[in-house]
This record gives C-alpha cells, sequence and structure tokens, in this order.
C-alpha cells in the first residue's frame, strides 16, 4: 500500500495547494462527465491527469483531439501541449494526485438493478495508492449511500481515517449535453462530504474551478439523493407529457398547442415535452436506482414506476402509429420504407446512448421494415453488436421512403426541403412547426 498512517496538517496542506494552484487534480473516467470536468480544472490552472480505459480516447487526448461536443478544441490542444493535461491508462499516476474525481459509468443490469462496479474497481484503484492528505470526489449518478457504504470502507480498508487522514465527499456531476447556456463551468455545484472537514476542502476545490456557486450539504447522502431527485422530476414530468400526447392523439388534439397555452400562465407550471422515448444516461436510468433502493427500506415508489412504464412505451408507440398511418394509405409496416431522421437522443449532439430510436430500429425491423436513417451528428452507431450507418438527408430518400419520422430536431436538418419532399412524415419533435408541412403530415 502507498501510504501511511502519519498525515500530519493534510487538511492545511492540501488547501493551501487547492488555493495556490499547486495540487495535481486526478479524473477517473474521461467520458461526457469526466473530460469537460478535466478540462475546467486543467484551465482554471491545475495540472490534470485523466484516467481511461478506453485507449483509443487516451491516445486522441494526448494529440490534442477531442471527442466530446462540449468541449473546444482550441482549448484541448493548448492544455495538452502546455502539459496541464494528460491522459493515462496507468493508475501508478495516481501517487502524484492531490484530489481525484470518479467520473465513471453507473448503468442499470440486466435486472434494472444498480451496477456499480466501475465505481468499486476505481476506489480500489485508488487505494492502491492512497495517501495522507488527499481528496476523493465520487461524481457518478448513484443511489443514496454509495459514497459512505460502498466508498469508504474501501478507502479505510488501508488504515487511513476518513477526515482525518484523507477526504471525501459526493459531489453530483450536472452536465446537460448540448445546453449552450449552462456548461460544467457556469452550473452551481452540490457538495456533500463525509465528515465538516470532507466538505471544507472538496468546496475550496470547486470554488477554484467553477463559477457557478457552490452549495454545501450536510452528507454524501444528501448530494447523492439531490442528484436522484433531479432527474426524477424530470422523469416523471416528461412521462405526465407524453402520457397527454397519447391521449391527445386519439381526440384529435394538438398537445404542443396545449402547453404553449398552459406556458402562458406565469406561476404553477413548468413545461415538458414529449417525445419518442427518453435516452440519455441520467433520466431512463438514475430514477431506478432510487426504485432499488426503496425496497431496502420497505417501501415502493409506485409513481416514479409508473413513470418508468410510460417512458419505456413511447418507442412502441411511435412505431404503432408509424403502422397506423401506413395503413390509411393502405400499406402495411412489413415491406415498407421507414426513414427516421436522427439517432442521437437529443438535440445536436451525438449521444445516441439510451437513445429510445434504437429501440425504434429494433421493433420496425421485427415487424418486416426496411430502415434508414439520417443524422447530421453521428456517421455510424452500434447496437447489439450491428454497425449501422447513417445516410446524408437527400430528396431521392425522402421520396423513396415510405413515410419519413423525425425522430430528433437536429437544427442542421433542412426542414424546408424535408416538409417540401417528404410523402408522409410524422413529427415526434414539432419540429415542423414553422415550416411547410407536406399534405401527409402527421404529429405525434
Amino acid at each position: 500500500m502507498e501510504n501511511t498512517k502519519n498525515s500530519g496538517n493534510g487538511k492545511a496542506e492540501l488547501l493551501r495547494k487547492l488555493r495556490d494552484k499547486t495540487a495535481v487534480i486526478g479524473v477517473i473516467g474521461l467520458g461526457y462527465v469526466g473530460l469537460p470536468l478535466a478540462v475546467e480544472k486543467a484551465k482554471a490552472g491545475y495540472r490534470v491527469i485523466g484516467f481511461d480505459v478506453q485507449s483509443r480516447k487516451i491516445e486522441m487526448l494526448n494529440r490534442g483531439h477531442n471527442y466530446i461536443g462540449d468541449v473546444v478544441d482550441e482549448d484541448l490542444r493548448g492544455m495538452v501541449e502546455d502539459g496541464r493535461l494528460l491522459a493515462t491508462a496507468e493508475y501508478a499516476f495516481l501517487r502524484e494526485v492531490d484530489a481525484v474525481a470518479i467520473c465513471v459509468p453507473t448503468p442499470l443490469d440486466i435486472y434494472q438493478q444498480p451496477d456499480t462496479s466501475y465505481v468499486e474497481n476505481s476506489t480500489r484503484e485508488i487505494a492502491r495508492f492512497l495517501h495522507p492528505g488527499m481528496l476523493v470526489v465520487l461524481e457518478s449518478t448513484t443511489y443514496p449511500g454509495t459514497t459512505e457504504e460502498l466508498v469508504k470502507p474501501i478507502l479505510e480498508a488501508t488504515g487511513l481515517r476518513c477526515g482525518v487522514d484523507f477526504f471525501l465527499a459526493y459531489s453530483p456531476e450536472r452536465v446537460d449535453p448540448g445546453n449552450k447556456t449552462y456548461n460544467t463551468k457556469n452550473t452551481p455545484k452540490v457538495v456533500g462530504g463525509v465528515t465538516p472537514a470532507c466538505s471544507e476542502v472538496a468546496e475550496a476545490l470547486y470554488r477554484q474551478v467553477l463559477n457557478g456557486d457552490v452549495h454545501v450539504v450536510s452528507s454524501p447522502a444528501v448530494a447523492e439523493m439531490e442528484k436522484i431527485y433531479e432527474n426524477t422530476f424530470r422523469h416523471i414530468n416528461i412521462a405526465l407529457a407524453n402520457e397527454m400526447a397519447i391521449l391527445c392523439s386519439r381526440m384529435g388534439i394538438n398537445v404542443w398547442e396545449v402547453i404553449e397555452a398552459a406556458k402562458s400562465k406565469p406561476y404553477g407550471f413548468m413545461a415538458f415535452y414529449p417525445g419518442p422515448g427518453l435516452g440519455g444516461h441520467c433520466i431512463p436510468v438514475d430514477p431506478f436506482y432510487l426504485t432499488w433502493k426503496a425496497r431496502e427500506y420497505g417501501y415502493h415508489t409506485r409513481l416514479i414506476e409508473l413513470a418508468g412504464e410510460i417512458n419505456n412505451a413511447m418507442p412502441e408507440f411511435v412505431v404503432r402509429r408509424i403502422g397506423d398511418i401506413l395503413n390509411g394509405d393502405r400499406k402495411s409496416l412489413s415491406g415498407s420504407t421507414v426513414y427516421l431522421l436522427g439517432v442521437a437522443y437529443k438535440k445536436d449532439i451525438d449521444d445516441y446512448r439510451e437513445s429510445p430510436v434504437l429501440k425504434m430500429i429494433e421493433l420496425l425491423e421485427e415487424r418486416g421494415a426496411t430502415v434508414w436513417t439520417s443524422d447530421t451528428h453521428i456517421a455510424e452507431f452500434m447496437h447489439h453488436g450491428l454497425t449501422y450507418t447513417c445516410e446524408e438527408l437527400t430528396e431521392q430518400r425522402l421520396r423513396e421512403a415510405d413515410i419519413a419520422v423525425i425522430a430528433t430536431d437536429h437544427s442542421g436538418f433542412d426542414y424546408e426541403m424535408i416538409g417540401r419532399i417528404s410523402r408522409c412524415l410524422l413529427d415526434t419533435r414539432n419540429a415542423m412547426k414553422d415550416q411547410a408541412k407536406p399534405e401527409r403530415y402527421y404529429l405525434l
């Protein structure tokens, strides 16, 4: 073990290093959360070491090549050239690190239960090189209790004491890919330390790095629950919008017009919009962490689980809607060509993790349809071990397709052409609201 019990005045020394920017900062996991965080810490003046198991990411970063849309290429290149940012797969570099953030995936397993193996493995690597005066911050979204029940025991098995020899906190990531207003730098940060000393040093780090406010809470469990609550709030309200869309479709009412009218009320209403389903790592996943943890306390989170049922059923609803539209043209779904416009789970990003479009492709192909895809941000994508290629959106393809479906409302799509050329168009995002529409035009 790379440690000693002689901690000395570890907190004071770490605070000094954080404030004069001589601390070396580590980030484990260089994905959509970790890389922007590493870049902001380097921009703040720290030397940053990023850790990842994917050799392709490491090679790209060490050449100054970016693979995340929210990171500016020039910023990244400059930091790498100046030696402020290094990517590696060698955890031995943790010997040099004063503070490290864990930003690894926390997916669900096949039973819809939390898979914390990435967090556990990262923590064990940190424990090998844990040393007095070191700060460890978990940023991965997880269930309340993870920091103190999983991470802390692994670290304290080294013989070092939390809050005395090393410091441990939870600070949930708040990354919204593609958001042009709020990013890692200016989004307020929540921090919950295991002890007051842990909170103090974690707060000091984030105040040096971020422009946004740092909100300190009483424990890691509060911070963990806060993050789950944020995404569960969105999860439930999107489910309500989706259920309204299904009902409005049956009643012949434009659900988007309903929502715009409701928005005119200056209080007591916040607009959420329907769509073909949820995607990304957070909203489709995080609420199930809470439902799983709640069972430990004998509580059944009925509202959350019902919202999950509604949201998870949206891809199938869209496929049924496509079939009904084709039936109205005396065509069957089997043998028809369905042109899906958009694969990413949200507008103007290249992230297709948990995208509802993937499920739509499965369902359409199972029913015998030929599926074409276009996406302005994705050239190809993988699903169930198969590689799919996104075609360029052309007039010829629009003419040839039996039905086109706007699944992701990317700004780069030529909506004028889509409206002018499409033989039949289903719009799941209300992307055509200000455009001329084809004769056979349908909303979700």
